[in-house]
């Protein structure tokens, strides 16, 4: 495999998903397309994790070479885009919950 189409295809991935995700693009068409979604109470655009999936599945056809590869490869550049994606936009992801323990009985069974 190339590694150059693989950072190509990751790249391309994750600007796929971030124009369904965040950008309202040409005319407004995405934002209008999220608004109907939500409209009809479907959350498909809310999640960049979610959305990067489906762009990294023809990505991965193309850049796989048998469907062993291409099965690897679908979670792995949805992965790499997640990941950019992180790097990229650091503070939209500041409201991960934290896991919190009680610390004044650990013995007692709830």
């Amino acid at each position: 495999m190339n590694p150059v189409a693989l950072l190509v295809a990751a790249f391309a991935v994750w600007r796929l998903a971030h124009l369904l995700h965040a950008e309202d693009g040409p005319w407004s068409a995405f934002a209008r397309l999220r608004a109907a979604f939500e409209a009809r109470g479907s959350g498909l655009f809310a999640c960049f994790f979610c959305v990067s999936a489906w762009p990294a599945l023809p990505a991965a056809l193309l850049v796989g070479g048998d469907w062993r590869q291409t099965l690897l490869l679908w979670p792995a550049l949805s992965a790499a885009a997640i990941l950019i994606e992180r790097a990229a936009f650091p503070a939209t992801f500041v409201d991960v919950p934290e896991f919190f323990e009680d610390p004044t009985n650990p013995d007692e069974e709830t």
